[in-house]
């Protein structure tokens, strides 16, 4: 079972769609108790990093997850998914994230060239020597849709992806079973179906 956590903030529905429509087991988690069903968890967010902390905290999640992670079972965060990953973010000073990723999530500086936030189709390219399983299948510098405005500069041992936009960063970082990434697969056509599916696959659903 594919456990989607539901903390009150994330874009749930169109993630369970996606992975009904890969025929995978799939389930929203009410509360942190309902894990132990699960073989793996999807982390999904949209909206602020203290809101999204905050509300982790609220439904008692926080704990559980880093669990989950340290003992290196599967998980899959997207978009603020990733971000919660992080020590920190320049969004909401003060707020400790999970702690996961060493480094803060930053802020893109705006330009005439390169909007705030991001929003739309960008490239995702592997890091040299880094045969992520989630893009298996997946050609290198394939596009995937973004929406955000803070991001991953980068967490030494985690990038698996980047992606250009007035600056390099990470768009997607793993280590072991532990995932995440900065698009939105679910909104990213047959790319992002591959690329959940990846997910599916490797986490034994």
């Amino acid at each position: 079972m594919i456990g989607v956590i539901d903390y009150g903030m994330g874009n749930l529905g169109s993630v369970v769609n996606a992975l009904s429509f890969l025929g995978a087991p799939v389930r929203v988690l009410r509360g942190p108790e309902e894990m132990a069903d699960c073989r793996s968890l999807i982390l999904p967010g949209v909206g602020a990093f203290g809101d999204c902390m905050a509300n982790l905290r609220r439904h008692g999640y926080v704990e559980p997850v880093q669990a989950w992670i340290a003992e290196d079972r599967p998980l899959l965060g997207i978009c603020l998914g990733l971000q919660v990953l992080c020590e920190s973010s320049e969004e909401s000073p003060g707020v400790d994230g999970l702690g996961v990723l060493p480094s803060p999530a930053v802020k893109f500086a705006p330009s005439a060239e390169f909007k705030v936030p991001q929003i739309g189709w960008n490239r995702v390219r592997a890091v040299p020597g880094r045969a992520c399983p989630l893009f298996r299948g997946i050609p290198d510098g394939t596009y995937f849709y973004f929406v955000h405005s803070y991001y991953l500069p980068g967490a030494e041992g985690w990038d698996a992806g980047l992606t250009a936009h007035g600056v390099d960063y990470a768009s997607a970082v793993w280590r072991g079973r532990v995932a995440a990434v900065q698009f939105h697969p679910e909104k990213s056509q047959q790319a992002g179906l591959r690329l959940l599916k990846n997910f599916v696959d490797g986490s034994g659903e």
